[in-house]
């Protein structure tokens, strides 16, 4: 009996499935093992799989990403300190740092080596940590100021909008850094439908995230206070969107710019964008709270109708963002899918904004590093969040966990010395020591105009950040895997949960050092005042800097 040309199509698909397949194992093992075991090969280097050249199946398990052939995964790059070896003796290099295979064209891998990795991460990081300074000593000058002191709530904000950075334009970065790293990003006119979608994509969920997290703190502050005011509630609303929004939108097009510049260059993204992206969304955030919610305080009782007005205006604007995401391919399914992420790591990041509301009164000094340590922390984690996603995508399919990696790994073998993804961490762990002494003195020194800073507190500090970083690299490694099992993209889902327990963790470890501090009785600041501390009666200029 003949088959029919439907059965020869689907016989020959499978053929296909099975010899890739074959080659994808008899790359990641080495088949000398012991009794015909498959041992995992020690000079391991993640590559792709490339499809036949005529190969146009689409794989509806595909991530948004990588929807198409399998000829759409491309290669990764991870930080490597050993030289690039081919997978075959003999195996040549490529041009431009690419090496194939000697077996045909089916896969094609590069590395990264470990010096390159430090450098790329090194400049941004400490930007991000210029940054973080900076929101720590405009939020040390503001908390002082007449609208935080009558509106406490605000200080539950903080974090929250804070996090908006590593909940939306961190994903935003991590999705296009992936677009880039898969060679998606060569076309004008692609290029142009990804930025305007992902713009779009995060003003929507800019603006409910917002409101949520306001609504929020308005009945934690209404619970705590035992009384509702409603000026203020409206006040807290209209601050919470115009920061969220404002700030997302003048950091999607820095974010964009960096991903395309590093393409063009040849730099890995992955590195560049998301601390980049942090360099300056701290100061951008709570440069435009502070500013708009002393504004608005200011004329609380006479204009009220202000607050309705920007409220109204946000929700107005917001079918229009849903219109253009809706439209646009890239972004219609994080519409629906990426909302539990953002939303649940707005409440953990809400859950630091109480230890901050907690902390505020009682530790002077508090409000200057706290920034600092969950920034650092965020931003480290990020990059290697996006590496370690960049990477699932370019080696393996959605739902399929590859060869070379488990969900869980033991803590050495994740940080340290194990997986392939130890070596970025073992980098952006040894970076933070040196960038959060750098950044802890100068925060001090502008703080207080002269440094106050002893041995306990050093010791307290970078013990307690070690201790956030490692964990957040270590829940990094689980969840991003664990959601790739589960066939969730953690380009869109896994950044908002780790910078919101990079917050949660960084604010409490914090108030742990600074009571360990108070406990051997070497307080910070003690006996020492910080520049310029205004009172609560003073008359409040919008000047964030703390002109009056």
């Amino acid at each position: 009996m003949s088959k029919s040309p439907e059965n020869n199509n689907d016989i020959s698909k499978k053929n296909g499935s099975r010899e890739i397949a074959d080659l994808f194992s008899d790359a990641l093992f080495d088949r000398k093992g012991i009794n015909g075991h498959y041992t995992p090969a020690d000079n391991y280097r993640p590559f792709t799989i490339f499809g036949h050249e005529n190969d146009n199946d689409r794989l509806s398990v595909l991530p948004a990403s990588t929807t198409g052939s399998l000829s759409s995964i491309t290669t990764t790059s991870v930080a490597s300190s050993e030289p690039d070896r081919g997978l075959e003796p003999g195996g040549g290099g490529g041009d431009n740092g690419d090496e194939k295979l000697t077996r045909g064209d089916d896969f094609r891998y590069r590395t990264e080596e470990w010096w390159q990795t430090t450098l790329q991460v090194s400049i941004p990081f400490l930007i991000a940590g210029i940054g973080t300074i900076g929101a720590g000593i405009i939020l040390g000058r503001v908390e002082h100021w007449k609208v935080f002191i009558h509106i406490s709530e605000l200080f539950i904000l903080v974090p929250a909008l804070l996090g908006l950075k590593g909940n939306l334009d961190m994903c935003l970065a991590s999705r296009l850094s992936t677009q880039a790293n898969l060679g998606n990003m060569n076309s004008a006119r692609e290029i142009v439908q990804m930025v305007i979608g992902n713009i779009a994509l995060v003003q929507v969920q800019a603006t409910v995230a917002a409101f949520i997290v306001a609504v929020f703190a308005i009945i934690v502050g209404a619970a705590m206070n035992g009384n509702f005011e409603f000026d203020h509630a409206m006040l807290l609303i209209a601050s919470s969107m115009f920061t969220a929004t404002s700030s997302c939108f003048v950091l999607d097009f820095v974010l964009v710019a960096v991903i395309l510049l590093s393409s063009r260059f040849r730099m890995n993204p992955d590195n560049l964008a998301t601390p980049l992206a942090a360099s300056i969304g701290d100061v951008v955030s709570i440069s435009l709270l502070s500013f708009i919610a002393s504004l608005l305080f200011e004329n609380l009782e006479t204009h009220i109708w202000v607050t309705f007005v920007v409220v109204a205006g946000y929700f107005i604007l917001l079918p229009f963002w849903i219109y253009i995401v809706f439209r646009n391919k890239y972004t219609r399914p994080v519409l629906s899918t990426g909302w539990v992420p953002v939303l649940s790591a707005l409440f953990i990041s809400g859950l630091g904004g109480l230890v901050l509301d907690a902390a505020v009164g009682v530790y002077d000094g508090f409000v200057v590093f706290q920034p600092i340590i969950n920034g650092i922390g965020g931003n480290l984690v990020s990059v290697q969040a996006s590496k370690i996603s960049t990477m699932l995508h370019q080696s393996s399919i959605l739902g399929i966990i590859p060869p070379h990696a488990n969900i869980f790994e033991l803590p050495w073998r994740a940080l340290f010395h194990g997986v392939t993804y130890a070596k970025s961490a073992r980098i952006l762990i040894l970076m933070s020591i040196p960038g959060q002494v750098l950044f802890i003195f100068v925060a001090d020194y502008i703080h207080m105009s002269s440094s106050t800073i002893g041995l306990p507190f050093i010791f307290s500090y970078l013990t307690v950040s070690l201790i956030q970083i490692m964990s957040l690299l270590y829940i990094a490694h689980i969840i991003i895997h664990a959601m790739w099992k589960w066939k969730i993209d953690p380009d869109n889902s896994a950044i908002p949960y780790l910078t919101a327990l990079g917050d949660l963790l960084g604010s409490s470890l914090l108030l742990i050092a600074f009571l360990f501090l108070t406990t051997i009785g070497h307080d910070y600041g003690e006996g020492q005042e910080a520049i310029g501390p205004p009172t609560a009666d003073s008359q409040l200029s919008p000047d964030i800097f703390g002109t009056y």
